[in-house]
């Protein structure tokens, strides 16, 4: 018998003209946590898609449990003990957990009839497998990505799962929905289940993952044991750049204040919110899901409108009631989710990058200066290092990373006094991260005073002067990043 649950060779798959896999190879043991890594474009999605039967190999061969496939198909793989756990989660927003959980293999039966009974019983099979307790009678709609996600994995094992393939799980969760989600995966591995965790994060790949695969450019770079691996070695498979470690620049402490919050509230919130940033500072905002960082900023950019403080730029009391409010006082703000707040997807890179602008662009007879547009956004894809064909391509055809990089380009080519940047490298890979911590950090060095809300604690250990951290729509420490580690603001965002 075998000690492989998968194994497939020399992979093909090409798409029209762009040959997205180009011999891959990859093999999982039984009840392992194997992590296929790689920059965003590398893929790893496709490998998945063909795993799974979605798509067909143009060449190459599969062995699943000791069975040799030619061509695999969708009902081979689940037959086979292989499920797959997208990013979305292939859930229904508008059925029930139980629903949710149970229809599928309600349906099976065949029966002419719905046996609700059934649904309950087959529902808390599943949910017991991995010690996980919700309101069957709750709509999935309403529920967090992280019981999204613990319903679909409560899914897969009603079909005997024997691998599950988990595509980038981590991405919508924060830094305690990921803890409870490791805990989860030892359960499975404990049961005898592999996992296949695709992830670009480091930690999160030293934390969880025993063996690991990295492709580039849709080639093998490298197998082996996590545990030969360094962070140093990681990000040079992956990117095939090697990154030196970065220091921030001197925080502008005998600098003005370029803005003043004075007991600042929003009801279901935050409440008496006081703090300053200063030109060129970066100022880092950190706390659990719930701790009002988000609609603290937004009340900043004017989306959620402050029910009663005080604001001051530079030294002048202002009004921020609405969007048009702040960017008059030259506020920018990237969303947590570029996707559906931050970007017009189905419009070109040009449009994306000009939109704030237009009226500058506007000539003399009343039009719209294509040539003076194009000047600027290729200005702008070139320092920002865009990976694209032209300024024409649409962002949805971008990866995350460069979608990331278009938003950013929109603001920096207007004249801003504030940046607030809400998860800015929420789904990136390493090489892109890299690339837009650089950009904040010399975007800094010109005087825009930078706000970062993040729970990525070595995000804002490495690229933050000064943190605040919140908790229950309040404020409850302020901490200096040359003068804590780590371990120490983790402790203080996480502690009841």
């Amino acid at each position: 018998m075998s000690d492989y649950i998968l194994k497939v060779n020399n992979i093909q798959k090409s798409f029209g003209g762009v040959h997205a896999l180009k011999g891959v190879s990859l093999d999982i043991k039984k009840g392992e946590i194997h992590c296929l890594a790689g920059e965003n474009g590398c893929g790893k999605s496709t490998l998945i898609k063909v795993i799974s039967g979605f798509h067909a190999a143009d060449d190459g061969s599969f062995e699943i449990d000791g069975t040799t496939y030619k061509k695999i198909t969708p009902a081979n793989a689940i037959a086979a003990g292989i499920q797959v756990i997208y990013q979305d989660f292939s859930v229904f927003p508008n059925l029930s957990v139980l629903e949710n959980l149970a229809i599928n293999k309600e349906l099976m039966m065949k029966s002419p009839f719905i046996s609700w009974k059934r649904m309950k019983k087959t529902a808390q099979e599943a949910a017991d497998r991995i010690g996980y307790k919700i309101d069957f009678d709750e709509l999935v709609g309403n529920v967090s990505v992280a019981d999204k996600q613990l319903i679909a994995i409560s899914r897969a094992l009603l079909y005997n799962a024997k691998l599950i393939i988990m595509d980038e799980p981590t991405t919508a969760l924060t830094k305690k929905e990921v803890g409870a989600l490791f805990d989860i995966i030892k359960k499975l591995q404990a049961q005898g289940i592999a996992i296949l965790f695709v992830s670009h994060k480091l930690d999160e790949v030293f934390e969880i993952s025993e063996r690991f695969t990295i492709l580039r450019n849709g080639k093998n770079v490298v197998s082996g044991n996590t545990s030969e691996l360094d962070d140093k070695k990681f990000t040079q498979y992956m990117t095939g750049r090697s990154f030196e470690k970065v220091e921030r620049n001197p925080s502008a402490n005998n600098e003005k204040n370029v803005l003043e919050v004075e007991n600042l509230s929003l009801k279901n919130g935050f409440s008496d919110i006081s703090f300053s940033l200063k030109k060129g500072e970066i100022l880092g905002i950190t706390g659990l899901l719930g701790s009002g960082r988000t609609e603290l900023v937004q009340s900043l950019f004017g989306y959620m409108p402050y029910d009663s403080g005080i604001v001051r730029i530079n030294g002048k009391e202002v009004t921020i009631k609405s969007v048009q409010d702040a960017v008059k006082h030259k506020i920018g703000y990237v969303p947590e989710d570029r996707l559906t707040e931050g970007l017009f997807l189905t419009q070109s890179i040009e449009k994306n990058i000009s939109v704030l602008k237009l009226n500058e662009y506007v000539t003399k007879a009343g039009l719209l200066d294509g040539k003076r547009i194009a000047r600027e956004v290729h200005k702008w894809i070139e320092q920002l290092a865009v990976v694209t064909k032209d300024a024409e391509q649409t962002v949805q055809t971008l990866s995350g990373g460069n979608q990331q990089k278009v938003v950013l380009a929109r603001w920096m080519a207007t004249d801003l006094d504030i940046l607030i940047l809400n998860g800015p490298t929420a789904g990136v890979d390493i090489g892109a991260k890299y690339d837009i911590h650089d950009l904040i950090r010399k975007l800094a060095a010109k005087g825009v005073s930078v706000i970062i809300i993040s729970d990525d604690i070595p995000e804002i250990m490495d690229t933050c002067h000064r943190i605040l951290i919140m908790r229950s729509g309040k404020i409850t420490d302020t901490v200096f990043t040359d003068q804590t580690d780590q371990k120490q603001l983790i402790e203080l965002t996480t502690h009841d």
